[in-house]
């Protein structure tokens, strides 16, 4: 099969003929219809040291497509089966931007009625990310910020976060306020006010001064778990690693489904074409939606 690797020391990732992974009794292989670009991919594929990665690693973290084999411990899943999964492990020579993917089975889940293959590669790591996020929190509910209202990450928060009894205040950029209208928002704002909040979910990743919004004692979620914020005025202070989570998505998919978390495409590229279509999708704003690439 062929898949997309980056050599530690060459920053321009190759699409590149390789075995395909042997399937263990509990995983399932899927024939990759579409794959989610995310800026991670980027900026691993310039830097594998800062994140001490191997000299050679493959990319991609999310992805949709077809069950074409199944190991001989999986009862839930079968050969034809449409599904989508989050492959989580950075390490792995081979991933999610690949003609095939090897992953537990406990990684995807299928997909509802009415959700095409391309839109589903859109959503495992967005949902996730924000459904962990919200889970760090915990309770109880009361007045959340969420920082990147219209991003991947912020439109799946605001959302849940809405649907789950939070006061949710939308910060976004100007212009794009109208992105979080169908999301139940209290409101989308371009600037908010100062330590007002009982927590915040920065998903646009503005770390330390994401704090100045929240109030004394409460609560913060960031999204760089590598870059740690220092936490201040007895703010709880955590953030997330996004996991894989085939039973989480399973219940997430269908809000993608029926419309209530809204799901933009910004474009759509080849695999073997992915030198030009990371630089492309790095230069695009994230509230245009998430790039896809298929092989």
């Amino acid at each position: 099969m062929h898949v997309l690797v980056s050599r530690s020391g060459q920053p321009t990732p190759s699409w590149e003929e390789r075995a395909l992974p042997s399937l263990r009794p509990d995983d399932v292989q899927v024939q990759v219809a579409a794959a989610g670009w995310t800026f991670f991919d980027s900026f691993v594929a310039a830097d594998h040291a800062t994140l001490g990665l191997p000299d050679l690693i493959g990319l991609g973290f999310d992805f949709s497509g077809t069950v074409v084999a199944v190991g001989v411990d999986v009862t839930d899943l079968a050969v034809g089966d449409r599904v989508a999964g989050l492959h989580a492990d950075p390490t792995a020579p081979a991933r999610a931007h690949a003609e095939h993917v090897v992953v537990p089975s406990t990684h995807v889940a299928p997909l509802p009625a009415g959700l095409d293959l391309e839109t589903a590669a859109a959503i495992p790591l967005n949902a996730l990310a924000a459904r962990q996020a919200l889970d760090l929190l915990g309770a109880p509910r009361g007045s959340l910020l969420v920082i990147g209202a219209a991003g991947g990450v912020g439109t799946w928060a605001t959302a849940l976060a809405v649907r789950e009894g939070w006061t949710v205040d939308a910060l976004v950029k100007p212009g794009t306020e109208h992105l979080v209208d169908p999301l139940g928002a209290k409101t989308a704002l371009t600037a908010a006010r100062g330590r007002s909040y009982d927590a915040a979910i920065d998903a646009a990743g503005l770390q330390q001064a994401s704090l100045a919004y929240v109030a004394d004692g409460g609560r913060f979620v960031g999204v760089k778990p590598g870059w740690p914020v220092p936490p201040e005025r007895d703010i709880a202070v955590s953030a997330i690693t996004t996991t894989a989570d085939g039973p989480a998505l399973s219940a997430l998919l269908p809000l993608a489904a029926d419309g209530t978390v809204p799901v933009r495409i910004a474009g759509r590229r080849p695999l073997s074409e992915a030198a030009a279509a990371y630089a492309e999708a790095a230069d695009a704003p994230g509230s245009a939606g998430r790039w896809i690439l298929v092989p």
